[in-house]
């Protein structure tokens, strides 16, 4: 599984022209899920994002997490985030989960964010989306349970 973590003081999805998520000061979270994950790896990918301490204090130093600037959430699904750019220039997407388990466990992060997190907003799983957002910093961070 994949977090494409995006630090941002405005961020947006839209479907059809009709904006269906919106945040202030937060993450953009883009999520990628894998053949293989499992609710348990989406536990410990919720509990690090949310635990990240990427914003700034009153010193400049990255030390606040988002529960203590009052951030809020985006989270949009994004099978794109498993290409496999190894052979040739057409990126395969073997490695994406089937759609029904990547929508089981997309659901499942949001209930557990919505949990931990006063405001989260989605995209729309499978939909042609159209995201803004306005990177705070520029600050982006990728959690891969491959790498933890």
């Amino acid at each position: 599984m994949r977090f494409l973590i995006q630090r941002v003081s405005h961020a947006g999805v839209s479907v059809d022209g009709q904006v269906i998520g919106r945040i202030d000061k937060g993450f953009l979270v883009l999520i990628g899920v894998g053949q293989k994950d499992t609710k348990a790896e989406a536990d410990r990918l919720v509990k690090k994002m949310t635990g990240l301490r990427i914003f700034e204090d009153q010193e400049g130093k990255t030390n606040l997490s988002l529960a203590d600037v009052g951030g809020e959430l985006l989270l949009v699904s994004q099978f794109t985030l498993y290409a496999n750019c190894k052979k040739g220039n057409r990126p395969s997407f073997t490695d994406a989960a089937e759609p029904r388990l990547a929508q089981e466990l997309y659901e499942y992060i949001i209930a557990e964010c919505r949990k931990k997190v006063a405001t989260v907003e989605t995209g729309s799983f499978g939909a042609e989306m159209q995201v803004e957002l306005c990177n705070d910093g520029p600050f982006t961070v990728i959690l891969d349970t491959d790498q933890m």
